[in-house]
């Protein structure tokens, strides 16, 4: 069993507590918070003792690991910190807001010898692992073009003064909220980018950056990815592959904070479709699991460092091209 601190207890932080509590594998023990009082109700429904140093966390030998969902532009340093008093660490996405901190995160955690996890529960959805299974397999010819999208108006109400409305914290609109889980996905089905284009744009949302994104990258691998992410507006997961011999599409019923299902419709070819439902899975359980199983000495944990970076890579470029409304070409 892997004992953990979580550090923040917001919206995010409050899911994760509620999915682990039952975890055979890891079990949050501690929390801190800058201000506890709003918090001590839900520590103390869940054993979790409650304080407001992390230093008091990093200190303490009980505890194997730090999950962090704490502002962005705080993860470099809280990674680090955590990797140097030998705690395997688990950090929301995105793990850093530029390429250079990324690669000092992943370069401490590999010389403190600890695990690094990253919040991209989106990978362990059945759906996506069925779409990754297909494109590997080449079920689907070649792959001509992806596009997703993943919306909601979960955040609408938060302040023009929060940390998620920042063009520091959280810039080109929504796509470290939700944009980053779809690069995320066209990294892990098509490898690297090589160039990128995106937009933003301000609707209705106050705050610096926006509620509209949409990015185009042109792959190493040969294909073309589009994605937007749109801060107002009901829910709608959508992610589709096009190949030669046949597309496959999945939809999701549900954010991944609530129970709901997916579908999965492939077309072929000679015309022949078909569409497969899949049961709800607990995605952010499943990988916080799969990163305590690779800390305490099990299988290795299944989101590769250069696929951590490529991501970032993607992010960075995504900000610059969305500032400068030119197209960025990404290094080697």
């Amino acid at each position: 069993m892997l004992r953990a601190a979580i550090l923040g207890l917001g919206w995010w932080g409050k899911t994760i507590v509620g999915r682990m509590k039952d975890s055979q594998k890891l079990r949050i023990v501690r929390a801190v918070e800058l201000s506890t009082g709003p918090h001590a109700e839900l520590a103390a429904e869940n054993g979790i003792a409650l304080g407001c140093s992390y230093d008091d966390v990093l200190a303490d030998p009980e505890i194997d690991a730090i999950i962090l969902t704490t502002p962005n532009s705080l993860h470099r340093a809280q990674v680090e910190a955590a990797a140097r008093a030998g705690k395997h660490v688990f950090c929301e996405k995105p793990l850093a807001l530029t390429l250079e901190d990324a690669e000092a995160m992943i370069a401490a955690c590999r010389e403190a010898g600890v695990i690094l996890g990253v919040g991209h529960e989106r990978r362990f959805e059945l759906a996506m692992i069925e779409l990754r299974w297909m494109v590997a397999n080449d079920e689907l010819g070649t792959i001509m073009h992806a596009e997703a999208a993943f919306s909601h108006d979960k955040l609408v109400n938060v302040p023009a003064t929060d940390w998620r409305r920042s063009a520091v914290e959280s810039p080109a609109a929504g796509m470290t909220a939700m944009g980053i889980h779809l690069t995320d996905a066209f990294v892990n089905l098509f490898g690297p980018a090589e160039s990128v284009y995106a937009a933003t744009a301000h609707r209705v949302l106050d705050g610096e950056n926006g509620d509209v994104v949409s990015v185009i990258c042109r792959h190493k691998s040969g294909p073309l990815t589009y994605l937007n992410a749109t801060l107002a507006t009901p829910l709608y997961l959508h992610f589709a592959v096009f190949g030669t011999r046949a597309w496959v599409e999945f939809r999701n019923e549900t954010h991944p904070d609530t129970v709901g299902n997916s579908s999965l419709t492939v077309r072929f070819q000679d015309g022949c479709t078909a569409t497969w439902t899949f049961d709800w899975t607990d995605t952010v359980k499943a990988n916080l699991e799969a990163f305590a199983e690779a800390a305490t000495g099990g299988r290795p944990y299944p989101i590769p460092d250069e696929e951590k970076l490529q991501t970032i890579a993607i992010l960075e470029a995504v900000v610059r091209s969305a500032m400068t409304g030119n197209a960025v070409k990404l290094d080697g």
